[in-house]
């Protein structure tokens, strides 16, 4: 899938990759299942389905964010390696339709974690 406006484009490639995600020494995500989402002017990241998030890390943040492109993002804290790490995972609960395949799907600051995509 791919958008594109006012010279800014998105283009979302569904990989069959592993995309693992270790933080503090523990294995937080894995996911077969991944979107690459390539923006322009950005690094490429990786959204996982929620479902492939290890269960009971994820905490609800009160931070928020706007993309003119994507909408509004929420985002989550991690507890992992005996640690709160605040903020670290955002989501698109309700994204712009142009992107709409985000939802569901987290992404992590993979420049805070350890992610390989094998």
């Amino acid at each position: 899938m791919s958008t594109e406006a006012k010279g800014h484009s998105i283009d979302l490639v569904p990989s069959e990759r592993t995309v693992r995600v270790e933080l503090g020494g523990e294995l937080v995500a894995e996911s077969s299942r991944a979107l690459e989402l390539r923006e322009t002017g950005h690094r490429s990241r990786w959204y996982l389905p929620i479902e492939d998030v290890r269960e009971g890390i994820l905490e609800p943040s009160d931070k928020t964010s706007h993309c003119p492109f994507k909408g509004d993002a929420s985002y989550y804290s991690v507890r992992a390696g005996g640690e709160l790490h605040p903020d670290l995972v955002w989501t698109y609960r309700d994204p712009i339709a142009a992107v709409r395949d985000i939802a569901g799907f987290v992404c992590f600051y993979d420049e805070k974690v350890d992610l390989t995509v094998g």
